[in-house]
């Protein structure tokens, strides 16, 4: 968190969280809508107003749900494919989910306690051999295309900036949903490589870290990170979490990519950049390969994550975007720059 904005308060007890399906269609649902012509296609087509704004809600109800229902405990779940730590991976394409519907499967793949982050339409399971099983529920992940104005059509090279932008939500299950998949051995580095990469990754930044004390946080006016000495964590992932945090926060400097961070806290401000990079932390951790521990703040994170959510449907999808904007930013400055999903 940034300086200003530093509070701690530690978790209430643990709680069992109830191992259910996730909110979401049917599969029976799924083949309603197919057979109406939209099983893996987008919602109804009505005003695109009215179709972003059932999608906002749809993908919204559905993480408020799964974060209830994990209650204090809950986290972004690194799902581990096979034996590696991964983000949310689409069984058709082999591609990563990317910023909101991370979070969306993530938050869906907890409440259900998934160990595995492979997912895909009711159609792409079939292709893959595989038959989603009756009675499963599907999750909403959200597919952004362009409209183009008659005048961009005409002129493929005219573009002056009025771009508009729509959301298509596909439903999507689980490969704990399904019979008949197996999935292939998925190679896996050793925990020393993995951590030996993290430092060299976020020394790559080239955001100015100092070591010392018993805080951690980001002071934009020194645009630097403030870190207790490695010895103050029960472990190396921990450590590498926080630190990745809070310089998740100095990837919003003005001279980076220019995010809102005077926000005190409480403030919508606050609320929204304290989303912002811990989704941001778990989309890094998870392609670093590094499992997450939660922070002894993390009750507060997550009563300010609910209040996010309930305020304003949309706010999410705001924190998600920017959040992978922030992680595009990040690996752009490595040496050799990652691949990502689309």
């Amino acid at each position: 968190m940034t300086r200003q904005n530093m509070k701690n308060s530690r978790p209430n007890g643990r709680q069992e969280r109830k191992r259910k399906a996730g909110v979401g269609r049917s599969v029976e649902g799924a083949r309603e809508a197919r057979a109406a012509g939209r099983g893996d296609s987008p919602m109804p087509s009505t005003s695109a107003s009215v179709q972003r704004a059932d999608v906002y809600s749809r993908v919204t109800a559905e993480i408020i749900a799964a974060i209830e229902q994990g209650a204090g405990e809950w986290r972004a779940p690194w799902f581990h494919n096979g034996t590696s730590i991964a983000r949310p991976t689409n069984i058709s394409s082999g591609k990563r989910y990317r910023g909101i519907n991370t979070l969306a499967l993530w938050a869906a793949g907890f409440a259900a306690g998934y160990g595995d982050g492979l997912w895909g339409t009711y159609k792409q399971w079939q292709d893959a051999s595989a038959q989603v099983r009756e009675g499963e529920r599907s999750t909403t992940v959200v597919l952004w295309s362009e409209i183009r104005s008659s005048r961009q059509a005409e002129n493929q090279d005219d573009d002056d900036g009025h771009r508009r932008m729509f959301a298509r939500a596909f439903s999507v299950f689980n490969v704990a949903q399904v019979d008949g998949y197996e999935r292939p051995a998925t190679p896996v580095l050793p925990e020393a490589e993995r951590l030996a990469h993290a430092e060299a990754f976020i020394a790559n930044l080239g955001v100015e870290t100092e070591f010392g004390g018993s805080e951690a946080y980001y002071r934009p006016s020194a645009d630097t990170v403030f870190m207790p000495p490695f010895t103050s964590f029960r472990d190396a992932a921990s450590f590498y979490g926080v630190w990745l945090h809070e310089t998740g926060h100095a990837s919003g400097a003005k001279h980076r990519l220019d995010r809102d961070l005077s926000g005190r806290f409480g403030s919508a401000a606050y609320a929204a950049e304290e989303c912002c990079v811990e989704i941001l932390s778990g989309l890094v951790l998870a392609d670093l390969g590094i499992a997450h521990h939660p922070r002894p703040d993390h009750a507060a994170y997550v009563a300010t994550w609910l209040k996010v959510l309930k305020d304003d449907p949309k706010a999410i999808f705001t924190a998600a975007s920017k959040a992978q904007q922030a992680a595009d930013w990040m690996h752009a400055q490595q040496p050799q720059v990652e691949t990502m999903a689309a």
